[in-house]
């Protein structure tokens, strides 16, 4: 059964640094693996997504500061993000899509069958 981990989340001073690890495990017909974020009240938001080819799409708000990759050895998807905000704090998920390829800018979440539970990440000023 295809199953998605997150792990790495935290608590970190404004500019701080935390790198996010997704395991993968299980069949999966991956196009696109991709991270998103959500907070209390609020929709959830891609924020990078990167295709089987190694293409990759960030949110504007993220651009130049989280980095996304994938290790296939491993299976494993990760996110760093450096020069946090406040801002970013947010239970961050990571998914898969077997319908799109990333390429049409962030994720959207409506195109990924497979969720991990979340890591929590949290910014404080």
């Amino acid at each position: 059964q295809a199953r998605l981990v997150e792990s790495g989340g935290g608590s970190v001073l404004a500019g701080g640094s935390l790198r996010l690890s997704c395991a993968a495990s299980g069949y999966m017909n991956m196009r696109c693996l991709g991270w998103f974020r959500q907070t209390p009240g609020k929709e959830r938001e891609g924020v990078a997504g990167i295709d089987v080819g190694g293409w990759t799409s960030y949110v504007d708000s993220v651009q130049g500061r989280f980095r996304i990759t994938k290790d296939f050895a491993d299976n494993t998807l990760y996110l760093q993000m450096n020069s946090l905000k406040a801002e970013d704090t947010a239970m961050y998920y990571c998914a898969a899509s077997s319908v799109t390829y990333c390429r049409d800018g962030p994720p959207n979440d409506t195109d990924f069958s497979w969720w991990g539970d979340g890591t929590q990440v949290i910014v404080s000023s």
